[in-house]
């Protein structure tokens, strides 16, 4: 009543009649009105539009009658909506002309409805990080591949920890589905190519299936990532991954140079219980284990720069170590070869 007169009265019972006017109104809801600005600002962000690329803004939804909701998209879109519509009937005619379309009924102005992913869906990888795979707001069908590979040698088994959410830590997002990929032939950490698919229907069902390149090794698991999540749930977790941004990237930043200085730490142990013995004299082993346990040391801070530095040092002090096991192994791998044999 307040979008055609500036003042009514309301009748609360039979005894009580409360005068409302529209400018009273106006300030009792204006908070409303302003927090439906953010997420149509998060829609163009992610869409990778700005306002200027927006041809038409429909008015949906009853509550789009009242003047200072239809001002507030005016102004932030620079240009009067379009309300040429009944809000109410809206959804209901979009619904017809999309049952028209999935009933085969051809119109001159086909249209096509797309469903997107709410939620990125992605691994768990070392560190207790997440590695997203299909972000949010694909549209759906889709699919998507990554590779992979094992962290220590001889790893013969990788399980997979498929998860749901906008958060870098594993632990702050939504767990769907575990399994194994068993059998990958036995190699050097990160020489083994494991390549990862999600493929997501138009049912939004999501199939993640795990295939070692070398020797075809496969499993594979179906999983529907929107089961018991509500639209709420859904969204507090969009609002967790907007507001922790700067927090998680820190936190990333640390698991990830903890992960890279442990891998380290390992390969140059088994480096040294392999080749220590002839390629190092003591001093020079001594520099590299002192080199070690910096890097130990650092692993148990809170600081990813500081881990960074202690990893370039390691990686400085094996240096002549690393040059000495590559020159022995290109002399064995061509010992007994003539050298007008080999193709280049």
């Amino acid at each position: 009543e307040l979008t055609a007169q500036t003042q009514i009265t309301l009748s609360l019972g039979q005894q009580l009649a409360v005068k409302l006017s529209r400018e009273e109104f106006v300030s009792i809801t204006q908070s409303l009105v302003d927090k439906t600005i953010a997420p149509v600002k998060r829609a163009l962000r992610d869409a990778k539009l700005t306002v200027a690329d927006i041809e038409g803004v429909v008015m949906v939804g009853g509550a789009t009658r009242m003047p200072h909701v239809q001002e507030a998209v005016a102004a932030f879109f620079k240009q009067a909506p379009l309300n040429n519509l009944d809000p109410d009937q809206v959804v209901a005619i979009g619904a017809a002309i999309q049952a028209n379309q999935l009933a085969g009924n051809k119109r001159g102005d086909d249209l096509l409805l797309l469903d997107v992913i709410a939620l990125s869906l992605g691994l768990e990888t070392m560190g207790g990080l997440s590695e997203k795979v299909i972000p949010r707001n694909s549209t759906i069908p889709t699919a998507r591949a990554q590779e992979f590979t094992t962290f220590k040698d001889g790893q013969t088994a990788m399980a997979l920890h498929i998860v749901q959410g906008e958060r870098e830590l594993v632990a702050d997002n939504r767990s769907l589905a575990r399994f194994e990929l068993r059998g990958i032939p036995p190699m050097v950490a990160g020489a083994a190519r494991i390549e990862v698919t999600f493929q997501v229907d138009a049912d939004g069902l999501l199939a993640v299936s795990a295939t070692e390149k070398t020797s075809g090794v496969r499993a594979e698991i179906i999983v529907k990532p929107s089961y018991g999540l509500s639209d709420e749930e859904t969204a507090a977790m969009l609002r967790a991954g907007f507001s922790n941004a700067g927090v998680d990237k820190q936190a990333r930043a640390l698991a990830e140079q903890v992960v890279e200085g442990k891998r380290l730490i390992e390969s140059i142990h088994a480096a040294i219980a392999a080749d220590g013995a002839a390629m190092l004299n003591d001093a020079e082993r001594a520099h590299i284990e002192m080199a070690v346990g910096a890097l130990e040391s650092s692993l148990l801070s809170q600081d990813h720069l500081a881990i960074k530095t202690k990893i370039e040092a390691l990686s400085n002090a094996t240096e002549d170590f690393a040059a000495k096991r590559m020159d022995a192994s290109v002399a064995q791998a061509l010992k007994g070869k003539n050298l007008n044999s080999l193709v280049l």
